[in-house]
């Protein structure tokens, strides 16, 4: 399954939501610009590996989830 940067970006905005976080504070707590957040939410660029396993690690989510291979 190829890696679906439209599922990812909406799991990604609605997981920072529900903790009521801004793209800056995720930024900061992933150690990333609030920019790559904003583009991976939209769609526009594609996190890397290490980077999906840290936003599954912070928010307990498995990485599966993440990329749409499990609801």
């Amino acid at each position: 399954m190829e890696f679906n940067t439209k599922i990812f970006g909406e799991r990604l905005k609605e997981l920072r939501l529900e903790k009521s976080m801004t793209t800056v504070q995720l930024g900061k707590a992933l150690g990333v610009s609030d920019p790559s957040i904003s583009q991976w939410e939209n769609g526009l660029m594609k996190p890397s590996v290490d980077s999906v396993f840290r936003i599954a690690k912070f928010f307990n989510v498995p990485a599966g989830y993440l990329i749409g291979t499990e609801d």
